[in-house]
């Protein structure tokens, strides 16, 4: 009996990786995250499977449920939006599973930061502006962000922001930004990406807050800031330049070069 833990990605089903869609396929037990998986991407698990909705649930109750299926011989599906690697709780539930000896697996999902680049029509990296892309979250009643990982740290650096789990307290982003990105600097925020109902929001750091407030987003929104979202800002890097030589280009740059 194995615990698989699957990403279901942002929310399209067809988005959903190959494995993730074929084990869903054959695993008799599927646990997963009703306020936020869609039901398509349920529709690829078997006509059988036992569907269980975590949403209600805490994790003593999950835990029970892994303990009695590895009992039965049952294999489980545990279905999580998004990608497993960032704020998916895995870590908590694959203790449990260690702690009575449960294997697991995990298949990765698309994560919303991707879906929402992919909405915008924008890369997240920008040669020679921007090459880092944080992940990260303001402290709520979950879970404290440490103090060396405060919003400001990581707005010093210049680097694009994926901020989740915030947009209730924008207005408090806004204000601890504005010092460090300037109030002309792109924010873009992406709600539901990839769902039917996608919503997407491009304004400056300075005018964000009042574009929102008229219609706000209370949950899976996403806010992206950095100047790598000004499409302006595009430069190109030296990766496809005519004299860039790499391994595979095998290129001489003293005679004239053939496109094939």
């Amino acid at each position: 009996m194995t615990v698989h833990f699957i990403g279901a990605g942002p929310g399209a089903a067809d988005l959903m990786t190959i494995r993730g869609r074929d084990l869903l396929a054959r695993l008799p037990i599927c646990l997963y995250a009703g306020s936020i998986i869609p039901r398509d991407v349920l529709g690829f698990c078997g006509p059988h499977t036992r569907l269980i909705d975590t949403a209600p649930l805490c994790l003593d109750e999950i835990e029970a449920i892994f303990v009695q299926a590895h009992r039965d011989g049952l294999d489980v599906a545990r279905l999580h939006s998004g990608d497993l690697s960032v704020y998916s709780a895995v870590a908590e539930q694959v203790a449990r599973l260690n702690k009575h000896h449960i294997p697991y697996t995990l298949t990765p999902g698309v994560p919303a930061y991707a879906a929402s680049a992919s909405l915008l029509g924008r890369e997240l990296t920008v040669p020679g502006l921007v090459q880092s892309l944080v992940l990260t979250r303001i402290s709520g009643r979950a879970s404290a962000m440490p103090k060396a990982e405060r919003l400001e740290a990581f707005a010093a650096t210049g680097a694009t922001l994926a901020i989740h789990l915030a947009i209730h307290r924008l207005e408090e982003v806004v204000t601890r930004l504005l010092p460090f990105y300037g109030s002309a600097c792109p924010v873009a925020i992406v709600a539901r990406a990839s769902w039917p109902d996608e919503r997407c929001v491009e304004a400056t750091l300075g005018e964000i807050a009042g574009v929102m407030a008229d219609e706000p987003e209370k949950r899976t929104a996403l806010i992206l800031v950095g100047h790598a979202l000004d499409p302006a800002m595009t430069q190109e890097s030296a990766l496809y330049d005519a004299h860039y030589q790499r391994r595979f280009r095998g290129r001489d740059d003293t005679s004239p070069h053939e496109i094939i």
